[in-house]
C-alpha cells in the first residue's frame, strides 16, 4: 500500500491538538497555585496573539495549531476561575505562600 498519497494533516492537527490541551491542563493547574487569578491576564494576552497569528499564517496546518492554542488559552482563563473552586473544596493544594484575598 502506497502511504505517500494518504492526507496526514488532520491527523497531525488531532495529535498535536491532544497534546496542547494535555499541556494546557498543567499550566492551569501550576499558574492558579503560582499567581492565582492574575495568570488570566497572560491566558487572555497568548488567546489573543494566537488568534491573530491563525489569521495571518498561510499554511492552513500552522493555522489550525495557532487556533487550538488560542481557544485553548482562552478556555484557560475560565478554567483557572474553576482551580480556584478546586482548591477552596481542597481537591488541590493551595499555594501557602500567598495570602487568600491577594489573587484578586
Amino acid at each position: 500500500m502506497d502511504f505517500s498519497c494518504l492526507n496526514w494533516a488532520g491527523l497531525g492537527i488531532g495529535i498535536c491538538t491532544f497534546l496542547i490541551i494535555g499541556l494546557f491542563h498543567p499550566l492551569v493547574i501550576k499558574g492558579e497555585y503560582y499567581f492565582g487569578l492574575k495568570i488570566n491576564i497572560a491566558f487572555a494576552i497568548v488567546g489573543v496573539i494566537t488568534a491573530i497569528a491563525a489569521l495571518l499564517v498561510d499554511s492552513l496546518f500552522f493555522s489550525a495549531l495557532l487556533a487550538v492554542i488560542s481557544f485553548s488559552s482562552f478556555w484557560g482563563v475560565k478554567e483557572v476561575y474553576d482551580q480556584q473552586e478546586r482548591v477552596r473544596k481542597g481537591w488541590f493544594p493551595a499555594n501557602p505562600k500567598r495570602k487568600k484575598n491577594n489573587d484578586k
